[in-house]
């Protein structure tokens, strides 16, 4: 497009956690409201959004790379070039000085800022390079448009940024302080995307327990009013929430488990180190001990819960006791699913000048024999899955004609052949295991 050309197609491009596909989606509705399309597969956009990520080691580098390669790719003999924007926590660590690297760069806009995207979109057509940084979350949200059309399963963020200052960590600066969005407007937000097809939605938040706010009737709620109050749209079958923090966990949330039939089996709790020192080290305000102890809490109010959980190895100082820790923690759950990572110091933070770095070999050592652990423990939980019957809900087809591909109550993806649609729960019997999918056959509705 020329400089003085408004886009008339683009492309949102998200890297990272659940809440940038979110934020992601809503970038491409203010853009949709515009009366820009969405650019088809294999097709150049006229604007390319690059919805950054900030959390791993040479991010913002990665940035720079994707952008070279959209100007690169731009093959039109018209002598004009593609508008690109980048957006997220990148786009917030950096700001004005990604224009100054990168010239093609013709928007900044942080993730408390998405809401002026299509403004800014039009300053940058007018020939005006635009930046924008501020925090004001609310602002953002009162400014979104309603969603009115969604899949099967939706995000819903509903808590941003984080008062916690673990110290690996760059989303409080990224992000900002910890804020819950008005329960009223969660309400209505779900109930428009129910409306609009969703049969399943995630609360999504940095620390997504720490939400809490004032219900219909004025009373003080928190993460389990909310989800009370979900399960009460009717055509709602299933609600999911991530990522939590041990140190916002309440008894109200644990009992909601055993309680709410909506509320899926199903707990993501990052623990990230085994040895106590460690975590103090990270700032993480739990010992391994208490982390323990707290599910055994969750199994007991719901005996098949799937355990979820983070690490990361290599933080400074570990030792090979220490990641040894680590393990045994691992044994004692046994985790249905688990992210890893190796430890990488993020500018600006208190850990990546701490003494101690541990050598990259020794990280990448560390790290196969986690994942090995976690490997096996996923498959474990899979094939004791086995001859378990449960709904499923259908999220798109499958790769074989009459394949059908979703998600059990317990997140494991399970793909069967049969009659279904998107958007159905259909029950099925799960009958084979592999370490990330289970198959199923569908199994009679009586057998529920």
């Amino acid at each position: 497009m020329r400089p003085t050309d408004p886009p008339r197609t683009y492309r949102v491009k998200s890297f990272g956690c659940q809440m940038n596909v979110y934020d992601g989606e809503r970038m491409a509705e203010l853009l949709g409201a515009q009366g820009m399309t969405a650019a088809g597969e294999g097709d150049k956009a006229d604007l390319v959004v690059l919805n950054t990520c900030h959390i791993r080691e040479k991010a913002t580098e990665k940035v720079y790379s994707d952008i070279g390669r959209i100007v690169k790719d731009w093959d039109r003999d018209d002598g004009s070039s593609p508008m690109i924007a980048v957006a997220g926590c990148v786009a917030q660590a950096e700001g004005e000085e990604i224009m100054a690297r990168a010239p093609s760069v013709k928007v900044v806009v942080g993730p408390q800022a998405y809401h002026r995207l299509p403004e800014m979109v039009a300053e940058a057509a007018a020939g005006r390079r635009a930046t924008e940084t501020d925090m004001p979350a609310e602002a953002k949200f009162a400014a979104l448009p309603r969603r009115r059309k969604t899949g099967p399963s939706a995000f819903l963020t509903i808590q941003e940024g984080c008062d916690k200052f673990c110290t690996y960590c760059v989303v409080p600066y990224t992000r900002g302080a910890e804020l819950s969005r008005p329960f009223a407007d969660l309400v209505d937000e779900a109930r428009l995307l129910v409306e609009g097809g969703a049969r399943e939605i995630t609360l999504l938040g940095q620390n997504v327990n720490a939400w809490a706010g004032e219900d219909a009737k004025g009373r003080a709620v928190g993460l389990a009013g909310l989800a009370e109050a979900l399960a009460g749209l009717a055509d709602l079958k299933r609600i999911r929430y991530t990522t939590s923090h041990p140190a916002d966990m309440d008894e109200a949330l644990i009992a909601a488990h055993g309680t709410n039939a909506k509320l899926m089996p199903f707990l993501h709790l990052p623990v990230q180190a085994g040895s106590d020192r460690v975590l103090k080290a990270m700032n993480r305000s739990h010992t391994a001990d208490g982390y323990l102890k707290l599910l055994e809490r969750f199994r007991a109010a719901r005996p098949d819960i799937a355990l979820s959980g983070d690490f990361i190895v290599g933080f400074p100082g570990e030792t090979d006791a220490e990641f040894e820790d680590t393990l045994r923690l691992i044994d004692a759950v046994g985790y249905a699913q688990a992210f890893s990572f190796k430890y990488s110091a993020r500018p600006g933070t208190p850990a990546a000048s701490m003494d101690g770095q541990v050598p990259a070999s020794v990280m990448d050592e560390r790290l196969q024999r986690l994942q090995a652990a976690l490997g096996r423990d996923q498959l474990a939980f899979n094939k004791a899955s086995v001859g378990k019957t449960c709904e499923v809900l259908v999220e798109r087809k499958g790769k074989h004609p009459g394949q059908w591909l979703g998600k059990s109550p317990w997140l494991q993806s399970v793909h069967f052949t049969g009659e279904a649609a998107i958007g159905d729960l259909v029950l099925v019997e799960l009958v084979e295991a592999g370490p990330n999918s289970l198959s199923a056959r569908l199994a009679p509705r009586d057998q529920a």
